[in-house]
């Protein structure tokens, strides 16, 4: 393998331009997606059975057709045309073709020869009738019924043409699509290298899960969360651990992070208040963006770059963090990983639900799908972790003002359109 590096992020390239404040969603996306590029290197002649789950990096062209000839879909025999009349007996060629032990003679005009499914065809031959639809006595096969020239023959490079190309740069290999590459001969491809994605989480109050706590305590429900999505989505993790609210504490956390990562998530901390040490440290050694994002939950987006690595810092608020890590993290980091920006797959489904949607902000929902309409969860609150949990995906509400009732048709976002 040989290491090709990408070019790095710009310092300034999450700017807002001035007087840019609540930016729509759409907005948003479409702004993030044009500002980022694959930050990642490239492995080369990968074999393919180390490449399930990586991002090609080139284009793949077939070196062979699929199916390399001509051969049968059926048992039975193949006929050497033309045959056009219906009742008729033909006499049958000694021998026959099988799988792997192709008929190497010429089969005349007017004559059959017994063939089984996957056999190449005998030169000679252009159709196959199946062998409950036609009677063999003694050297001869009797055909009945009717009869259609081409039946049951699938012909040389039907699927893939030799040379043509199988699968683009930036497409994320799948089992499905090893098969493909398999079939013609693929034994390596160029990809990108994982995307190290590092998890920070910071605040006085969070503890790690197992460790003591007080009432004024809580556990982090956001590291392990967002560690897990990282490890769904196919990248590597790179667990930054959990820092105090202490500044030298942070920037030495950014700082390793910066070292081992491609791109750095933190949760919380993010804000302008007192004891907001991710943002004061992303503004006093790095370059930092606060997107006010016309988003429910979600809102405060921080977009930084610090050391030359990109930082997506997320709400504190576990449900507020699972939205924008989904929403503008999941498309982000495939770009970043040599992989499509993607808008996730949405379905119009019936609402099994009533809500008056005021205008101003989109509004994600968490919700799930049961005989085909979609309940959401009893309460927005956006600490209500069993909300996540309940659910299988989101509703997305865009920002215009909504009188929805049972039956009115939403937006359906399943978690499975992310990735997962």
């Amino acid at each position: 393998m040989s290491d090709h590096k990408a070019k790095p992020l710009r310092n300034d390239c999450f700017a807002l331009p001035p007087g840019v404040n609540w930016t729509p969603v759409p907005e948003a996306l479409e702004r993030l997606r044009s500002r980022l590029h694959p930050v990642v290197g490239v492995d080369t002649a990968v074999p393919l059975h180390e490449a399930n789950g990586r991002i090609l990096a080139s284009d793949v062209v077939a070196p062979r057709a699929h199916p390399p000839s001509s051969n049968s879909a059926v048992d039975g025999y193949a006929l050497a045309g033309p045959v056009t009349d219906v009742p008729c007996a033909l006499p049958l060629v000694d021998g026959r073709s099988a799988a792997g032990e192709p008929y190497t003679g010429n089969v005349p005009a007017g004559h059959a020869i017994r063939i089984l499914t996957g056999a190449v065809m005998p030169a000679g031959t252009d159709t196959v009738v199946l062998e409950e639809d036609c009677e063999v006595v003694g050297q001869e096969l009797h055909l009945q019924g009717t009869l259609k020239a081409g039946a049951n023959r699938r012909k040389a490079g039907e699927d893939i043409q030799a040379r043509n190309k199988i699968l683009t740069a930036g497409t994320r290999i799948t089992p499905t699509q090893i098969s493909v590459l398999a079939s013609v001969g693929v034994a390596e491809v160029d990809v990108f290298q994982r995307l190290r994605v590092g998890v920070l989480s910071t605040g006085d109050e969070v503890k790690p899960v197992g460790a003591k706590v007080t009432d004024w305590q809580i556990y982090d429900a956001n590291r392990p969360m967002l560690s897990a999505l990282v490890t769904q989505l196919g990248y590597e993790l790179v667990d930054l651990g959990h820092v105090l609210d202490r500044a030298e504490e942070v920037k030495a956390a950014l700082e390793r992070g910066a070292d081992q990562c491609d791109l750095i998530l933190t949760s919380g901390g993010v804000s302008a208040g007192d004891e907001d040490h991710v943002s004061k440290t992303l503004k006093a050694h790095g370059e930092i963006s606060n997107w006010r994002i016309a988003i429910k939950p979600g809102r405060p987006l921080a977009l930084a770059m610090f050391n030359g690595t990109p930082v997506l810092g997320l709400p504190g608020n576990p449900v507020a963090a699972w939205v924008c890590a989904l929403r503008f993290g999941a498309p982000a980091m495939a770009l970043l990983a040599g992989g499509e920006w993607f808008e996730p797959q949405a379905y119009e489904l019936p609402a099994n639900f009533a809500k008056n949607k005021k205008p101003g902000r989109s509004e994600m929902l968490r919700a799930r799908v049961r005989d085909g309409q979609v309940e959401v969860f009893g309460s927005e609150g956006s600490g209500r972790v069993t909300g996540l949990a309940w659910s299988d995906g989101l509703v997305e509400l865009d920002e215009s003002a909504r009188q929805i009732e049972p039956g009115t048709l939403v937006r359906f976002i399943p978690y499975g359109s992310f990735g997962l």
